[in-house]
Order: C-alpha cells, then structure tokens, then sequence
C-alpha cells in the first residue's frame, strides 16, 4: 500500500494539460513519480485485501489486441468476431465450469453467456431481467394495476452474507431486498427462504426474485442451492446464483457438488478475473432466457438495422 495522503496527486502535476508535448522519457519519469508512487500493489504476493485478481502474458497480449483492433462491438454487424467470439468463448467456459447445456448457445435453445464488467452489473441485470418477468405475468393477471402498484410489491431475498451490490442491485431496481437469516454455518437454507416468501405472499407481497450466493465474500460460504432452487421452481422465482468468488473452482470436477442444483438457476455468473489470471474486468454471465433482459430493455433504432437482424446474439 503507498504511504500517500489523499490529494496527493494534484500536487504533482499542472493545473492545466500541457500546451505542448513532452518526450517520452519525462511521460515515464511522470509514470514513475506521479502514478506508481501512489499504485496499491494488487499482484503483490503481500498483497491480502479485497479478493484475489491476477494478470498474465496471455491476458496482457491480449489486451494489447484488443486495444489495437478497437472493434465497438453493440451490434453483430458492427463487428461480426467480437459478437460471435464472446458466443463461443462462453461456451467453452460454461463447458469448463460443467454448467448445464440449457445454459449454453450450443445448445440450440435460447440460453446463452455475457462478458458483464463485474458481478455487481450481473446481479442487476438478472434482477431487472426478473422484475420485467414478473411484471409481464402479473399484469396478465391483473390488467387493472399500474406499473408503480406492481412494483411497490416486488420483493426479492438473498443471504445476510450475501454481498453488497445485491442490496445494491434492489437499490438500484426500485424494489426491496429482504437479507435472510442463514444457517449456523452462514448457508441460506431452503426453509428460510420459503418461510419468508409464504409471509410475504399472506401480506399481498409478490415475491420475484432470489439471489443464491457461492462463495461469499465475508466467509467462503455456499448457499444450499439446490434447497433454494427447489423453493424458486415451487413459487415461480427468479433464481440468480452469483459465484463471483469462488466460481472458478468448478472447474475442478471435485468442487462441482458445491452447485448441486445449478440447473434450477435463471442465470449463473462468475469472475475470471479473480482467480483465471484474466485481466479486470471480465465477469462471465449465462442466462436460460436472455430474452427476458433482451425484449425489456431493447431500443431498435433505424440506423441499428442490419440485413442479418436476428440471425446472432
């Protein structure tokens, strides 16, 4: 950690950007006095905050890749290998992690995987793709209520342990997040969640989301997924289990009994930039029915329109 004070850095430079360019060589020494002097060593073996993340060569080059091809990937036509790429590397890791064929485009069904930048977007992205189902299903029911009476009901739940962007993401939502109380060994239990939806349904409340967490942040835990997948299938929940943290080791064929009942998720996420050796930010996202976030949220403008319209992702 550097031995600077806050607001160091405007003491070492001009109030204004220079008139005129500088040589390489004092660019560098400016890298070295103004920027390294106040750098937090994330790759140091010292290092024990936060989470572990990791560089490497491969990563490193291909940054440097992607930063000369420059590609602006919004569309499939503005550039054809960074749509279709993603696509199959998503596959690839999903088929690594040993995640269900639902779940992957290979699998000629609507599932499919998203380079998010972090957990935090994909746990709000999965709850907003889960507020706009539920919306849907109930407004089908009750045509007479309004958008604000619907969403005034929503409530979604998540383990006490779980991780702040959760809280965050309800925030961010407009709805509310109820933190359950976890099991002895900080595990969210199925009969926990199902108590709590049961309560809130007696009080008019529309239960619409669940956020399963393994690996938490404060402790390692995991969540009794498949306990939880059981209570959401029941009840019509939406299931997102966020394995930022610990994703990676199902890799492993021996940690995989971790995220028995994965198969009951909506969606699924995990960061390769913690322990893959992938540069931040890189946060992989798998969806049964992207649909649900796709149909919500999509703007189609004129000048978006191309003649393969629908044909990829």
């Amino acid at each position: 950690v550097p031995a600077v004070e806050p607001g160091y850095l405007r003491l070492l430079v001009p109030e204004e950007a220079p008139q005129k360019a500088e040589p390489w060589t004092s660019v560098m020494a400016d890298i070295e006095r103004v920027v390294m002097s106040g750098v937090t060593h994330w790759h140091s073996p010292r290092f024990h905050a936060y989470f572990p993340t990791a560089n490497s060569y491969p990563a490193i080059v291909a940054d440097m890749l992607s930063g000369a091809i420059a590609c602006i990937g919004f569309t499939w036509i503005a550039s054809p290998a960074c749509t279709e790429l993603e696509v199959v590397m998503l596959d690839w890791l999903g088929q690594m992690l040993g995640l269900p064929e639902e779940f992957l485009a290979r699998s000629g069904g609507t599932g499919g995987g998203v380079i998010q930048g972090t957990a935090s977007e994909a746990t709000f992205v999965a709850l907003l793709g889960a507020k706009s189902r539920t919306m849907k299903r109930v407004k089908a029911k009750h045509p007479e209520w309004s958008d604000s009476d619907i969403v005034s009901k929503l409530v979604g739940y998540c383990n006490k342990q779980a991780h702040s962007s959760v809280e965050r993401a309800g925030l961010l939502g407009g709805v509310r997040l109820r933190m359950l109380k976890p099991d002895s060994q900080r595990r969210l239990r199925g009969n926990a969640l199902r108590e709590a939806i049961e309560e809130d349904l007696r009080n008019g409340l529309i239960p619409f989301y669940v956020v399963a967490t393994l690996g938490t942040t404060s402790s390692c835990t995991f969540d009794a997924l498949d306990e939880l997948g059981e209570v959401c299938v029941e009840y019509g929940v939406w299931l997102h289990v966020d394995a930022a943290y610990a994703g990676s080791a199902f890799i492993c064929p021996e940690y995989r009994h971790l995220m028995t009942g994965v198969h009951l998720a909506e969606s699924f996420n995990f960061n390769p930039h913690k322990w893959m050796l992938v540069n931040f930010d890189c946060s992989a996202m798998w969806l049964k029915e992207p649909r649900w976030v796709v149909d919500a949220f999509n703007v189609d403008p004129l000048y978006l329109k191309h003649a393969q319209q629908g044909a990829a992702p």
